[in-house]
């Protein structure tokens, strides 16, 4: 059973995917850019900020699927430079409760909208 989740709190998906499935008790979380879900743009800053936005809109996506952050299992952090680590970093721990959930990191040639960060999810329902 695969349940569509959508919510007008995120910003809406842009091409054939949907913003999370819900299926055998997990939500899976398509990818989030730091993109403002009211003017359907990038957010200003550099990549503190926007690692701020895409949490945002991952905790509301995962609130419409009935979950939340303390139910996160797995993140995917997409960077567009690894040396902006340390800054994802320091925001990324404050949304998440210990123990923090499993993790891959990794430096990505190109972003869509040249964003400098995107994260995807695999949460508990």
């Amino acid at each position: 059973m695969r349940e569509p989740v959508a919510t007008k709190d995120a910003p809406q998906a842009i091409g054939p995917y949907s913003q999370a499935i819900k299926a055998n008790g997990f939500v899976f979380v398509s990818g989030q850019t730091p993109m403002d879900p009211a003017t359907g743009q990038v957010i200003e800053g550099g990549v503190a900020e926007q690692t701020d936005r895409a949490l945002k809109n991952i905790a509301a996506i995962l609130k419409a699927a009935g979950s939340g952050m303390d139910k996160v299992v797995r993140c995917g952090v997409f960077l567009k430079n690894m040396t902006d680590f340390t800054a994802m970093n320091d925001v990324y721990k404050g949304h998440f409760p210990a123990p923090p959930p499993a993790r891959t990191t990794i430096e990505a040639a190109r972003l869509p909208k040249d964003v400098l960060v995107e994260i995807d999810v695999i949460a508990l329902a």
